[in-house]
């Protein structure tokens, strides 16, 4: 899959930006090659969970972890068939697999997420995303959006970085980025252990932060700071208005990574997406409050059932023309 040449931008700080175009389709996702789907399941360890036959569930995970991290929520959904993975670089990947190259731009890591979905040939899908994995699934819906039902976007952010010129608020100045990819070259493994607890974000519960240190730690170093830049470098912004299905946006109190100013810019910008107010504080509410955060995803797969039953008109589009029919939910 080949990205669209990129735009330039630069912040106020005159250091250049990553925006993140719009993917090229790529028919060959298609082809149903069963050696290659073979291999893509294997490097990514694709797991599936739950009934077979249920609706599918395709749960991405942030930086620093791997799919143990939904080991919480998994036990919400018996009755669906949820598919976890890890991202290259990631959980048990091997380290050989990790193209700097490649996955030094989300668009690398949505291209996995679209050889996945074409090895288990995957349809009508609900890609639920946590952190810069929220973007991911954003960019692979507005490549194939045929395959994806709706998206569940878990404390998202399109561009970390204040954006003067727009009034945009992305919660950072340049010059904390640059402290903080320092700080990460630097020293990677003191790096995550200031870090970890702060993006947790539950001083109540110091285990939780404690478990995530140790994720983090697990992530080789060499891929972190590729995949760090990635995130904290790019700007998906111009992506969001192309998604015409349902998405949901979990936004979390004290979230050190998106404040609420950042997920109420991601909802806006999405034509049919909805801002759910979540009790949980952090950045990791499906580890923290895992009850909380499924029943807020129940909901709003509920909620979608109803609106894209046979009765009703059908496709993304409609799913988008009628997303006032979906029920107000703030649990606050």
């Amino acid at each position: 899959m080949t990205a669209l040449d990129p735009a330039s931008s630069a912040d106020a700080a005159g250091e250049l930006m990553r925006p993140t175009p719009p993917m090229a389709h790529d028919v060959s996702h298609q082809t149903g090659d069963v050696r290659v789907c073979a291999q893509t399941l294997a490097r990514h360890h694709v797991t599936e969970h739950g009934d077979p036959t249920g609706p599918v569930l395709l749960l991405a995970h942030g930086f620093g972890a791997g799919q143990n991290a939904w080991n919480r929520l998994l036990p919400h959904f018996p009755d669906h068939r949820v598919i976890t993975f890890d991202h290259a670089g990631s959980g048990a990947t091997d380290i050989t697999d990790f193209d700097h190259d490649r996955h030094g731009s989300l668009t690398g890591y949505a291209e996995d997420v679209l050889a996945i979905c074409a090895a288990l040939d995957l349809r009508q899908v609900t890609y639920v995303g946590h952190s810069v994995s929220s973007m991911i699934g954003v960019l692979a819906a507005a490549a194939e959006p045929d395959r994806f039902a709706s998206l569940v976007l878990i404390a998202p952010s399109a561009r970390y970085i204040d954006d003067p010129a727009t009034g945009y608020l992305g919660g950072f100045s340049y010059e904390d980025i640059t402290e903080l990819l320092t700080s990460l070259d630097s020293n990677y493994y003191a790096w995550s252990s200031a870090m970890a607890p702060v993006v947790m974000g539950t001083p109540d519960a110091p285990e939780l932060g404690a478990e995530l240190t140790q994720s983090f730690l697990g992530t080789h170093p060499d891929a972190a700071r590729t995949f760090a830049r990635a995130i904290f470098l790019s700007d998906t912004r111009v992506v969001l208005p192309r998604i015409a299905a349902p998405v949901l946006v979990l936004q979390c109190r004290h979230d050190a990574l998106a404040p609420e100013a950042v997920g109420q810019a991601v909802a806006a910008a999405l034509p049919a997406g909805r801002l759910v107010h979540l009790r949980a504080t952090g950045h990791c509410p499906h580890v923290s409050a895992p009850a909380e955060t499924a029943a807020a995803i129940h909901q709003h797969l509920s909620a979608l059932s109803a609106l894209l039953a046979p009765s009703t008109r059908s496709g993304a589009s409609a799913a988008a023309a009628s997303t006032a029919q979906l029920p107000a939910l703030r649990l606050a």
